[in-house]
């Protein structure tokens, strides 16, 4: 087999050589960063530097001290007494004794039957719909306690789904999008709605809002504590 390089070409004649002047530099490198040598920076070659040094203020305590005003003095005696001479008679007022024995007839009164028997009001409670122990029954609901809430909550947006004009918006020349119109009503002890109020961004939007909510049905009334 012939030989392809030369013999003087062959590097692994100078690996000796390598090996020799690498480990000069290493110790070159070495012996160097030993004797590098720092010098500290003056601080007054920085002249443009600006240095703030916080000072410390020492606060005198304070002594509040109450001022105590001295009590008004007394109003001066007048200066003349005037004697006024009671001459009226008082005349004593003898109480009679109400107490009856047996013996003694009570004579019976036909007046009596004529007083008006006072029938105390009932006080209606105003309780919000988050909270109330039993919601409203709207007509045609059925189920439990949180069917029935949810039940209300479905009809009453269906409701206003199907009876709100939602066209009055660009008739009145509003920007185009949804409009929101907050309703806050009341449903009373007979299951009437009451006290309608709304929000808009329109008069005319918020007139129809309360006639669709006005146009709710009779509802079974909520309870709460019995």
């Amino acid at each position: 087999m012939l030989q392809k390089k030369a013999a003087h070409a062959d590097l692994n004649n100078f690996s000796k050589l390598f090996f020799q002047l690498g480990l000069l530099l290493t110790m070159i490198m070495v012996y160097t960063g030993l004797e590098w040598k720092t010098f500290e920076r003056n601080i007054e070659q920085l002249n443009d530097a600006v240095f703030q040094v916080e000072e410390i203020e020492e606060i005198p305590m304070t002594k509040r001290e109450l001022e105590i005003k001295p009590p008004p003095p007394p109003p001066p005696a007048p200066e003349q007494i005037t004697v006024i001479e009671n001459d009226v008679e008082i005349e004593e007022t003898i109480l009679e004794s109400t107490e009856t024995d047996e013996h003694e007839a009570v004579e019976y009164n036909e007046d009596l039957n004529d007083i008006a028997e006072v029938v105390e009001e009932e006080v209606v409670e105003e309780v919000p719909f988050a909270i109330i122990e039993e919601a409203p029954v709207f007509p045609g609901c059925n189920g439990n306690k949180k069917e029935l809430k949810k039940c209300l909550q479905d009809k009453i947006t269906a409701h206003v789904n199907k009876h709100y004009n939602t066209g009055l918006a660009t008739d009145l020349g509003l920007s185009p999008g949804k409009k929101r119109v907050y309703v806050m009503f009341m449903i009373d002890n007979n299951g009437e709605i009451k006290q309608v109020q709304a929000r808009g961004p329109h008069a005319r939007l918020e007139k129809e809002a309360i006639k669709v909510i006005e146009s709710l049905p009779k509802m079974k009334p909520g309870m709460q504590r019995g």
